[in-house]
């Protein structure tokens, strides 16, 4: 594939990732995908990724689901040995493949898409909870514009502390 600089695109369906959907909290959708293999000008074997989906995760804020948009473009080197790693230029990640030099596709795009994943997924439009907070909204517009200082309640209860001899 590299060196006719093949390319392939198409569809897989999220379902048929099993690492993938061990994590999300539904397998519905698609990631649409692009992959062109070539040699660079240095003779690095690479192969580029681009890869979009849209990721169902459970919210750790709120454990509510909300879809994260994924968009994955990505220059793997083709190694066959770590020591190789070093060889690769500063824009291109490792990708170990077999001595025979096969890789699975398939394989390649679940795991670009496992490593974008946020490590603690939160819904960038969730909020926590009042019950967590503490807060009442009212109260929190009525309190603007004014600043309480955070000792006055141990001025006060300084004051009501009986006094020792």
């Amino acid at each position: 594939m590299v060196t006719a600089r093949r390319s392939f695109e198409g569809s897989l369906p999220i379902a048929s990732m099993r690492r993938l959907c061990e994590v999300l909290a539904s397998a519905d959708g698609e990631v649409k995908f692009e992959l062109d293999f070539g040699r660079d000008s240095l003779g690095i074997s690479y192969v580029d990724v681009r890869a979009q989906a849209a990721l169902t995760l459970t919210c750790q804020r709120t454990l509510e689901p909300f879809v994260l948009p994924l968009v994955l473009d990505t220059r793997l080197g083709l190694i066959r040995q770590e020591r190789d790693e070093a060889g690769l230029p500063a824009d291109c990640e490792p990708l170990l493949v077999a001595e025979d030099g096969r890789l699975n596709p398939a394989e390649v795009i679940e795991d670009e898409l496992l490593l974008a994943l946020p490590l603690v997924p939160v819904d960038p439009e969730s909020s926590l909870p009042d019950e967590v907070t503490g807060h009442d909204p009212d109260e929190v517009l009525a309190g603007e514009g004014r600043s309480e200082n955070p000792f006055a309640v141990l001025r006060e209860l300084k004051k009501q502390a009986p006094t020792r001899s």
